[in-house]
């Protein structure tokens, strides 16, 4: 909103934690963000119970805890050793709530030098998957096997207890893989039972917020939903809500549901990149024209963004350089729009994270999102992300519950920047036009081969490097592009798909003859971590 001085200024929504329109569920785990690059794959086994989990951060006070009423409390792991002098720590009253903890990794080493227990570098460093022995089945490690592999990844440990505490579970090199407080429902485990590597882990986190922590499983996408229509509606008023458009299924769901909280009043904003897939425009403006029925604005910007990129190769120079422009764009053309006073946006969980979502905290940057947070002071909207909370098939949920179209649910991600770093190296409009079209081949034969479904993500990068060939009596020295297809719940971490050698081979056939420029097509068989599911 406008002030005195001329200029306006963004009022970013507060932290989903804070729950300032009291849109969830009583029954809620929070846990403690330590820097773990997998917090928020807690959060999301957690929920997988049907338990609402937010992600705080890690020294959220005793006494701010105890006003969200939280069920239960899990510290997260991280990179840091606890005896470190700038290591983050918890605050320490949080250990007299009377709130079941759960610390994981680094979780269980903080409260144990909390609580008195001397932490110290291992005899012997363990990481990946470790046998582990249960030598006394409390209820944390109810209904699992004596013995079972568990994922470790930790170079500090807990060399022996003290009278506090008792041990649940060991290693051949670990004393204390899973400790109890003798007195206080208090649990710590060495290992990570969020990843899928840990067998049994979801049942111990089962143990953990159903037995332990007395959650009865009722949280549901209809219900938040419905909390999340009635907090829009109460905030928004009468005033206008615009939204960024991407075409995506995350900035889709937003739109779906602004329509139905606030109908109307809800205006949709396209840029045209220049970095879009093959037909995309098009298939937005008939989307969300014919279809949703919205007030759609399309910016056709493309020779604005391909400028700025002339000579840009860094993956995050290019991506603060699209955010940059992309705002001033999108601003420039929501200023537009009379009475628009809130501005919406598709932002997950997942692009919190890899952000760095708590500044002043331990999580490190993954990768520079332009639709989270860093938003000038002069854009002038109120903030709305009511997907801040979900995880990508949260959000697919979300879209069938608001009927959306299947094929638009479950389109594959696409990034802000779009096709922009998955051209690596320098973008220009000739380099653009090979990789859309050796991505449309691919994605077409997907579709065609009923593989689509079978993978979460799966596009094309095209390579700064030339290669030698042949083509017919003539040599070429042309362009490299590669395959990725990735399978993933929940896209912290993501295997490569085996997709079949016959069809490996048809698309890169269809590439090499149908694309110009192209001689070589290659195949990402790299998960994540430790690679990134996009290349840039």
């Amino acid at each position: 909103m406008n002030d005195p001085t001329g200029t306006t200024t963004v009022h970013q929504h507060s932290s989903p934690s804070l729950d300032p329109d009291n849109i969830l569920p009583e029954d809620r785990i929070l846990v403690l963000d330590f820097g773990s690059q997998t917090a928020q794959l807690i959060a999301r086994r957690v929920r997988e119970q049907r338990v609402f989990c937010q992600l705080v951060r890690h020294n959220l006070s005793a006494e701010r805890i105890a006003e969200l009423k939280p069920k239960g409390l899990i510290l997260s792991g991280g990179p840091a050793s606890v005896y470190g002098d700038k290591s983050p720590q918890p605050d320490p009253a949080i250990f007299d709530l009377g709130i079941p903890i759960l610390g994981i990794c680094y979780g269980m080493q903080a409260f144990c030098q909390a609580l008195g227990v001397k932490v110290e570098p291992g005899l012997s460093r363990e990481f990946g998957r470790t046998r582990l022995q249960v030598v006394q089945p409390e209820e944390l490690l109810r209904d699992l096997p004596d013995e079972f592999v568990a994922w470790m990844s930790h170079g500090d440990q807990v060399q022996s207890l003290n009278e506090h505490f008792e041990t649940l579970a060991v290693t051949s090199t670990c004393p204390a893989a899973a400790v109890k407080h003798k007195t206080k429902s208090i649990y710590g485990l060495q290992f990570h039972p969020e990843v899928t590597h840990t067998a049994g882990g979801s049942q111990i986190l089962a143990n953990f917020v159903n037995n332990i922590c007395g959650c009865r499983g009722t949280w549901t996408m209809s219900s938040f939903i419905e909390k999340e229509i009635t907090a829009i509606r109460n905030r928004v008023g009468d005033k206008r809500v615009i939204c960024g458009l991407s075409g995506g299924v995350d900035s889709s769901v937003v739109a779906a549901l602004l329509a139905k909280a606030v109908g109307t009043q809800v205006s949709c904003i396209f840029v045209d990149n220049g970095m879009l897939r093959g037909g995309e425009r098009d298939e937005v403006e008939r989307r969300f024209t014919e279809h949703f029925k919205t007030d759609l604005h399309v910016v056709d910007a493309r020779n604005l963004f391909l400028d700025a990129l002339a000579n840009v190769v860094d993956p995050q120079e290019k991506r603060k350089t699209i955010g940059r422009l992309f705002i001033d764009v999108f601003r420039n053309e929501a200023l537009s729009i009379p009475d628009a006073q809130f501005l919406a946006q598709g932002t997950l969980y997942p692009d919190v994270i890899e952000s760095g979502s708590n500044v002043d905290g331990p999580s490190a940057t993954i990768k520079f999102h332009h639709n989270v947070g860093g938003l000038p002071a002069e854009l002038g909207f109120d903030l709305i992300e009511p997907l801040r909370d979900l995880f990508k098939d949260e959000v697919r949920q979300m879209g069938l519950e608001l009927d959306l179209p299947d094929d638009l649910i479950w389109r594959h991600p696409f990034p802000g920047p779009g096709l922009a770093v998955r051209c690596l190296g320098a973008v220009s409009e000739d380099r653009l036009k090979t990789l859309r079209e050796a991505d449309t081949i691919f994605i077409e034969e997907l579709r065609a081969e009923g593989l689509y479904r079978a993978v979460q993500q799966a596009f094309v990068v095209l390579l700064p490097v030339q290669s030698v060939g042949v083509m017919g009596d003539d040599r070429t020295y042309e362009n490299a592009v590669a395959l990725r297809a990735v399978q993933t719940d929940d896209f912290m971490t993501a295997d490569w798909y085996p997709l079949p050698h016959d069809f490996l081979s048809r698309v890169s056939t269809r590439i090499i003859n149908e694309v110009r420029g192209v001689n070589r097509v290659v195949y990402d068989i790299s998960s994540k971590p430790p690679s990134t599911i996009e290349w840039e």
